[in-house]
Formats: C-alpha cells, sequence, structure tokens
C-alpha cells in the first residue's frame, strides 16, 4: 500500500463556512490563510468544491467560483497541492476545462491534481441554464470528457470523434507540466459507470459512506480493474471525512455553529468522526485498514484560524 496522505477543504462559501465573514475581499483572504495553513502544517492537498449555490439550500451567500479560486490558489501557495472535489462535467466544455487546468498546472508549478464528476446539484443546473437531463447522459458525456482531457493534454492538435464532443486540431499550449498529464481524479461511487471509468481512465476515485459501503465500492473497482487489465494497486483510493475534534464541551459548540450557519439540525452534522482526537482517528483508521490511502478533511471551523493545523497536528500523527 502506497503511503498514506491527507489533505483539506478549505472554506470557499458552498457549505456556509464563510457566513460569518461580512467582506467578500475577508471571505476570500480567509480562504487563502487557510490553504496556507494547511500547506505550513504539511497537509499534501487543499481542495475546492465546484459549485455555484450553497447547500443546503441555495441563498444568496458568497461562493467563490472553483477554477478561478484554483488559479488564485496556485499563487498564494508554494508547495501543497492543488484539486477539485470535483469539478462539474456539465459546467465547461472539457477541451475549456483541458486549456484552463493546463494553464493552472504551469501557474502551480505542477501542482494541480484535476478532479471530476458528472454533476448532480439539479438547482445549478436550472438557474444557471444548463441542461440537466437524465443521470445516463451525464455519464455518457464524463465518458466522453476524460478521454478530452487525455487527448488535449497530450497531444499536439488534439482530435476525437464523440457523440458529445468533438476535437478537430485543437491547440492547446502550454501543456501540463506534470507528464503525462496531471493526475485526473474521478469522483463518485457508481458501480456500472463511474467506478468502471476509474478502472479505464483515472488516477484516482473518491467515495464515501458507512465503511461497509466503503469496503464493496473498493470490491467493485476491483472487479473492473481485473476486467480491463488495470493494476487495481496503481489507483489512489481517496475519501472525504468531516471533523469535529476536541473536547465533548468543543464538539458541541461546532455543531451548535453549523446549525446556525446552516440551519440543519444536528443529527444531520454530527459525523461519525466527532469526538476526542483519539475517537476520530480510530474511525480514520478503520477507513484506512479498508484500503484508502488519502484522507480529505472539512473542518467545520476551517475559518475561524488554526483548526485545519489543530487536526493536522493532533489527529493525522494518530492515524499515520
Amino acid at each position: 500500500m502506497r503511503e498514506l496522505k491527507f489533505g483539506a477543504m478549505v472554506p470557499q462559501g458552498w457549505t456556509m463556512d464563510l457566513a460569518d465573514v461580512p467582506d467578500p475581499v475577508e471571505k476570500y483572504e480567509t480562504m487563502s490563510r487557510c490553504a496556507r495553513e494547511a500547506e505550513r502544517a504539511g497537509l499534501d492537498s487543499v481542495w475546492l468544491f465546484d459549485h455555484f449555490h450553497t447547500v443546503p439550500r441555495p441563498t444568496t451567500e458568497a461562493v467563490f467560483e472553483c477554477w478561478t479560486s484554483m488559479a488564485a490558489l496556485a499563487r498564494d501557495t508554494s508547495r501543497v497541492r492543488l484539486g477539485q472535489m470535483v469539478t462539474c462535467n456539465s459546467y465547461r466544455p472539457p477541451a475549456l476545462l483541458a486549456k484552463m487546468s493546463s494553464c493552472v498546472d504551469v501557474m502551480s508549478h505542477g501542482r494541480l491534481i484535476v478532479g471530476i464528476g458528472a454533476g448532480w446539484y439539479q438547482h445549478e443546473y436550472e438557474a444557471y441554464g444548463y441542461e440537466y437531463g437524465e443521470m445516463p447522459d451525464r455519464l455518457r458525456r464524463l465518458r466522453e470528457a476524460v478521454q478530452v482531457l487525455k487527448a488535449m493534454w497530450t497531444q499536439d492538435r488534439a482530435r476525437f470523434e464523440g457523440r458529445y464532443y468533438r476535437l478537430r486540431g485543437a491547440i492547446s499550449e502550454p501543456k501540463p507540466l506534470q507528464r503525462p498529464h496531471p493526475p485526473l481524479w474521478i469522483g463518485g461511487g457508481g458501480e456500472k459507470v463511474t467506478l468502471k471509468l476509474v478502472a479505464q481512465h483515472g488516477d484516482a476515485c473518491n467515495v464515501n459512506g458507512d465503511p461497509a459501503v466503503m469496503r464493496h465500492k473498493l470490491e467493485v473497482l476491483r472487479r473492473h480493474c481485473d476486467a480491463v487489465g488495470r493494476d487495481y494497486d496503481s489507483i489512489v483510493k481517496s475519501t472525504n471525512v468531516t471533523v469535529f475534534a476536541g473536547s465533548p464541551a468543543e464538539v458541541d459548540r461546532l455543531v451548535r455553529l453549523r446549525m446556525r450557519q446552516t440551519g440543519q439540525q444536528e443529527q444531520a452534522i454530527r459525523t461519525r468522526y466527532s469526538g476526542s482526537a483519539e475517537q476520530v482517528a480510530e474511525r480514520i483508521r478503520e477507513v484506512v485498514a479498508l484500503g484508502f490511502d488519502y484522507v480529505i478533511f472539512s473542518v467545520p471551523n476551517a475559518a475561524e484560524g488554526g483548526a485545519i493545523q489543530r487536526v493536522a497536528e493532533e489527529v493525522v500523527p494518530l492515524v499515520a
């Protein structure tokens, strides 16, 4: 098994995590400070969501767009890798995404991870005028999109002829700094299509759920790898965990904070990764034992400052 790595989501507004920061400039500066905090703490990566409207319900709270923020964080940081959890294929033509990602990889001196998925947030689609369609159609588009990305990243004059996308001698310069291209993470646990795409084209998967579900998803991925002749161990297996770490009083405070920010009830907020550093680490070790080798933290109070560092210092050593 490869070296265990850790990343952190940084506050972006999507989950109402910047709601207590009133000024839009300071909201961005908070996001940037958190990315640098994760870098100083020795985490391997920082991550953004690719969404336009807040959850659990759309509000007029600010949400910073993923890829413009990627470019900014590429210049605000110097070591940490930069990823999206995950880019919605429907929001940008894949040829444009390939061009954007190539530029960000160069701007970051080769630190980009490209995450992509089929998309799911119907409210955003309809509000922005994107065709939502049926999931099978979005998955077919995703299948072609990952091929478009690879063609644009590796061919001098890219060509591709598909049902949804076509390239006819597309030139994309500069090419990504990473060779043959930035790591391609395909998000989602769909067993018939998404995990098969991971086996065929992905450098990493990202699946979530309770341990029994996650174990099953990795078994499905292994079968797909066997079917296409892919080395299962060559694929990074990642998952996301929302951490409420600290004393009982601190955990309760964090839960109340998120209840106020999001309007959700306690049972929708408190996760299985809640408790002391030792308790949280024990739960994460259970996931690692399933075969996961990349854990991405969401820290609910990251915008307060210092929270990402505390998880890195108090929880990560107990897992690794």
